[in-house]
């Protein structure tokens, strides 16, 4: 009869709102998800353009992305309440492919992203991802706020600044070099809008602080445009900087449609003219596409932690990275932009009283609602505007405080990783940053980690576990894993024996692991010890690590190497050894100027 072979668990989609319907749902819950939803949404509309822009797109595709990610990702992800869409920490990644590659280029790394985060669902890859270090996080989320600050700067004071490039080193340069162009009226609306933001929350009204914000920058924009109407200034807003073409209809700022399919390879590039789909742009987008997918993840599932502890639910990660992937491979075909989940719009979305993903589904229909009904006067926000909110979403973002505190409290090799996190994504780019700074947190915890593990030698008269010894037994204690990091430093005492010692007993009931580096290790003691005739009695090993050595062709040896469950156990063997060797003819005795002819601690010279 065949042996059946289990197969790789594969999770279900849509766990979330299958949760949220096992735990009972009705129509007091449908009326707190419409609420919520009707309130994220209002907050999303503003948000998905300012962040489309940031990235270097029209801002219907920042709408775009909202309306269907927002609602797929919701209906197969792992999370009751997070709500997808644009978020800022992507600009930093986004803008240099649209740079090199266009929105066509953008919108086929999204899929390609989307398609890795599939299978890091299926893989249960999903635990995995929640052990980046904060550190980390903390150091590239700050750094990227930095950049998206200084990318606003030009239209915030009214700069003649030209295209941005992808490096913040000159785009600064050119920042600074074009400031005797700033704009008054500009530089005026925006710090007007931006004093609004600030202000509004409060005065504590439900209204949310980014749509009375935007709102009255587009009114004051209105206003001043009015009153300098035929004098060849205005104030630059959505519908003064954009177009569009449609169906052979043209217009200026949003078009008043809902999304619709469209082949991303058939969309411009870089330089305007439409993309070559071949295996060599998939490979120059591989690169970006993965860094987009890891990002998509970290962000995503560190969103469904905080939910979690707003709303005391557990998430299914694996599940949610399912969710996450369909959504970026199905939204680009309909124009939208690389989604992830929005931490600032899932806390919003919590505290409005969500209580499934229908709520984030509502969100969706208010932003379609407004590309279609509202869409001449999205067109009439000002520029500046934008800029204003998007410094808030950059402030919020880069948790200064706890950034600064973590700099003023934290041990000198988490600061270090902190400080060159941040560096590295404001200075080249925050691939490079979670790249170094993983291996640094990595290389911190391999040295902490060796630190602990430690190998002393045991005092047998004092050992309550086993009576005295004779003086040819030595037994040493080794404490902590014995890894490629700690493995060399914890068996190199083991070279210091006394010369009389004819029998070496390890204590290894508190080692929980052993690598491919500690057994090969571990066997050149072995090989070393029986060519001085010494014999060792391995205590306490679990039987996982047992079957490792065995593999590596570590077998008992009669009177050289054995190994026992207890330290009693491990006396009497060693006690018949060395009967057995009184029996036999003595060994010659070994020279001082041997590898054990230095003793340790109170056997040395006796």
């Amino acid at each position: 009869m065949a042996r059946h072979r289990p197969s790789l668990p594969i999770p279900g989609i849509a766990a979330g709102l299958r949760a949220a319907w096992r735990d009972g749902y009705g129509l007091g819950d449908l009326r707190h998800d419409v609420m919520a939803g009707v309130t994220v949404g209002t907050v999303a509309v503003p948000l998905s353009m300012a962040l489309a822009i940031a990235t270097g797109v029209p801002p219907q595709h920042g709408l775009y992305t909202a309306i269907v990610a927002g609602v797929l990702i919701a209906l197969t992800g792992g999370s009751r309440v997070n709500v997808s869409g644009p978020t800022a920490a992507f600009v930093v990644i986004l803008f240099p492919i649209v740079q090199q590659y266009g929105l066509g280029g953008l919108l086929i790394a999204t899929m390609m992203a989307g398609m890795i985060l599939v299978v890091l669902g299926i893989t249960g890859m999903g635990r995995l991802i929640q052990y980046v270090p904060y550190p980390v996080v903390l150091g590239f989320t700050a750094g990227i706020a930095v950049v998206i600050a200084v990318l606003q700067v030009p239209d915030f004071l009214g700069l003649q600044v030209g295209q941005l490039g992808e490096h913040f080193v000159d785009n600064l340069g050119r920042i600074a070099v074009s400031l005797p162009t700033l704009d008054p009226l500009e530089l005026g609306i925006g710090a007007f809008t931006l004093g609004v933001l600030l202000l509004w929350p409060r005065l504590r009204l439900p209204v949310p602080a980014p749509l009375v914000g935007l709102v009255a920058g587009a009114l004051a924009a209105y206003g001043a445009n009015l009153w300098l109407a035929g004098s060849g200034a205005e104030v630059e807003t959505i519908a003064s900087r954009f177009t569009w073409s449609a169906d052979g209809t043209t217009g200026s700022g949003i078009p008043p449609i809902a999304p619709s399919f469209v082949a991303p390879w058939r969309l411009p590039g870089a330089d305007g003219e439409s993309l070559v789909l071949d295996f060599a742009l998939i490979r120059a987008l591989l690169g970006p596409a993965f860094a987009i997918a890891m990002l998509g993840a970290i962000e995503s599932l560190l969103c469904a932690v905080v939910s979690d502890g707003l709303t005391r639910t557990r998430h299914d990660p694996n599940a949610e990275l399912i969710g996450q992937g369909l959504g970026n491979i199905v939204a680009p075909l309909f124009g939208g932009i690389t989604a992830t989940a929005a931490i600032a719009r899932t806390a919003t979305n919590i505290r409005s009283g969500a209580r499934s993903p229908i709520a984030a589904v509502v969100h969706a229909l208010v932003v379609l609602l407004a590309v279609v009904a509202l869409a001449g006067l999205l067109g009439l926000v000002p520029m500046a505007a934008l800029a204003a909110l998007l410094f808030i979403v950059a402030w919020n973002m880069s948790e200064a405080r706890h950034f600064l505190h973590t700099l003023r409290s934290a041990p000198p090799g988490d600061v270090a990783i902190l400080v060159t996190c941040f560096t590295l994504t404001v200075l080249f780019d925050m691939v490079l940053a979670v790249a170094v700074g993983i291996g640094l947190a990595a290389a911190l915890f391999i040295r902490r980690m060796s630190l602990l593990t430690q190998t002393q030698r045991v005092d047998t008269e004092a050992h309550g576990a086993i009576d005295a010894l004779p003086d040819a037994v030595a037994l040493y204690d080794i404490n902590g894993p014995l890894f490629f990091g700690a493995a060399e430093k914890a068996l190199t005492s083991l070279h210091l024996v006394a010369p009389r010692v004819r029998v070496v007993i390890l204590d290894m009931h508190d080692v929980p692991s052993m690598d491919g580096t500690a057994i090969v290790a571990l066997k050149a003691l072995i090989d070393e010890m029986h060519r001085e005739g010494v014999a060792l009695v391995l205590v306490g090993l679990p039987t996982r690590i047992l079957v490792k050595l065995r593999r590596a062709g570590i077998r008992r040896t009669v009177g050289r190497l054995t190994w026992c469950r207890e330290l009693a156990h491990a006396r009497r063997v060693a006690r018949r050894w060395l009967g057995e060797e009184v029996t036999r003819r003595h060994p010659p005795r070994r020279p001082e100027s041997g590898l054990y002819s230095q003793g340790a601690g109170r056997d040395s010279g006796t």
